[in-house]
């Protein structure tokens, strides 16, 4: 391909995606393939070809064959997991970063502009947050980094606090450290376990606290470890739980490992989805923003769910750089530079697990500029105002009963119609697991449901861009709809073993 098909080329593929998302509200949302369907098709069947296709044939293909088995995430009626809404100013910045400077970006001195802008941007993104000046880059201290997710963020932090606590502790054995977590954390923090071979310790949360972790579980479960000889060196602590959106008590938890005395205990707070949130001052008290910024090591939340970025951009800040340095500085010679032995500027590859990276600032870049401070807040408070009106058509519905308090954009609900005091936790998550076999056999929506501590439920989580009070609504009716279903066949299925 030359230069002049390159254009015409991206022109059309520009074309392709501005038809896409103007359709996007008429197609389904999940994808109604069957595995191994790709196989199957003639362009998949044999091996690659041995002489090279015409390029329009290429793009025919994916058209034809691989946007049908794609789930729809930007869809306005996703409500599944949590959203990834991607913007037109972050495909382009993703367009020309790969088209222009498409470079590994370990160090500085391989494009200094990849490096500088992502130093400058994370700073920017913190302030956005309000977070304290101690995690800026500015303050050649602490500092931020893009990741690729919270699961490598939550991985580097492991890997750095269990450097400096074995550094402080030279005495204590690998197999004596224990990682916490909670029976709510992400499942990043089992398998950080998993990957370092480190015991991992889920202290246990209650529906009566909002299953948020309080400091009294942490105090009573560092007694229990120290009798047993073991040592406690990282807590991740969550602002914004995957099943419940659950804010961990941040502050009660700073003050057991102070109290403790346990210095060298890492504290980390995940919160990959809610911490966008802070961009809004009025959500601040709700994740404990003061508490982050007193006591927290380190601090990841992702642009690419609510933040507006599209995938992967995964922010971390950490209060001292020199941590991750130390655990994370592997420095051969084809990797020196004048630069970097004078420390006069960032290596991020330090600052990582891997060596290469991508220009994944620009992203960030192009949509704190196009958006600006307020036009960010807007899509937070926007959204929030959306899940609102779910919550208020839940609450004043027959069927349906909330499980936990609401929290932000998510909203955690299950089936319990007015006969639901005869029927039993099993009964009532037999009904539930029913109901949601419905649902997610739908095209046209997506929600996903959950556990929690023994009770099956649904998870509504909103934040797709183009998600508008229609869509809401349209959403509540679906549930009705296919809530009556699931009630006349479990009434029918009842009698029927009656006789």
């Amino acid at each position: 391909m030359d230069i002049e098909q390159f254009r015409h080329a991206g022109y059309q593929a520009i074309d392709h995606i501005c038809d896409y998302y103007l359709s996007l509200n008429d197609k389904s949302v999940a994808s109604q393939v069957e595995p191994g369907y790709l196989r199957k098709l003639s362009p998949f069947i044999a091996a690659a070809p041995q002489d090279g296709e015409d390029f329009k044939q290429i793009v025919d293909d994916y058209q034809k064959f691989i946007i049908p088995g794609l789930m729809n995430w930007q869809h306005p009626s996703f409500f599944a997991y949590f959203p990834t809404p991607s913007t037109f100013e972050s495909i382009l910045a993703g367009l020309y970063a790969n088209g222009i400077g498409p470079n590994p970006c370990f160090n500085w001195s391989v494009s200094p502009a990849c490096t500088e802008l992502e130093a400058v941007v994370m700073d920017w993104a913190a302030q956005l947050l309000g977070l304290d000046k101690a995690f800026y880059n500015s303050s050649e201290v602490g500092g931020g980094v893009i990741q690729t997710g919270a699961s490598d963020g939550a991985l580097v932090a492991i890997v750095a606090a269990r450097s400096r606590y074995m550094s402080l502790n030279p005495g204590v054995l690998t197999e004596q450290l224990v990682l916490y977590t909670t029976t709510q954390t992400h499942s990043l923090g089992t398998k950080a376990g998993l990957v370092l071979g480190l015991n991992v310790r889920a202290l246990q949360v209650t529906s009566e606290d909002n299953y948020a972790l309080r400091g009294e579980t942490l105090q009573r479960a560092l007694a229990e470890d120290a009798l047993a000889g073991l040592h406690p060196f990282i807590l991740i602590a969550t602002v914004g739980t995957t099943s419940s959106g659950a804010v961990d008590r941040i502050g009660e938890l700073g003050e057991i490992r102070k109290a403790a005395k346990q210095p060298s205990m890492w504290l980390h707070i995940d919160a990959a989805w809610a911490g966008v949130a802070l961009a809004c001052p009025e959500y601040r008290d709700l994740c404990y923003l003061d508490d982050i910024n007193k006591y927290a090591d380190s601090f990841c939340t992702n642009f690419h769910k609510w933040g507006l970025v599209s995938i992967d951009c995964s922010a971390m800040w950490v209060r001292d750089r020199k941590r991750l340095t130390d655990a994370l500085d592997v420095t051969p010679e084809f990797l020196r530079s004048k630069h970097g032995d004078e420390g006069t500027v960032i290596d991020y590859r330090n600052w990582q697990l891997g060596l290469g990276r991508r220009f994944r600032s620009p992203k960030l870049w192009f949509v704190l500029r196009s958006y600006g401070v307020e036009g960010f807040r807007r899509h937070i408070r926007e959204t929030v105002k959306r899940s609102d009106t779910f919550v208020s058509l839940i609450r004043e519905s027959a069927q349906f009963k909330l499980v936990t308090a609401p929290s932000l954009t998510l909203s955690v609900f299950r089936l319990e119609p007015p006969t639901s005091e005869e029927l039993s936790l099993a009964q009532l998550n037999k009904l539930n697991r029913a109901f949601y076999a419905r649902l997610s056999a739908r095209p046209d929506i997506a929600l996903t449901r959950t556990d929690l501590i023994g009770t099956i439920c649904m998870r509504m989580a909103v934040g797709a861009e183009r998600t508008t009070d229609a869509h809401i609504k349209r959403a509540f009716d679906v549930l009705c709809e296919e809530a009556d279903v699931t009630l006349k066949v479990w009434e029918k299925d009842a009698d029927e073993q009656k006789v």
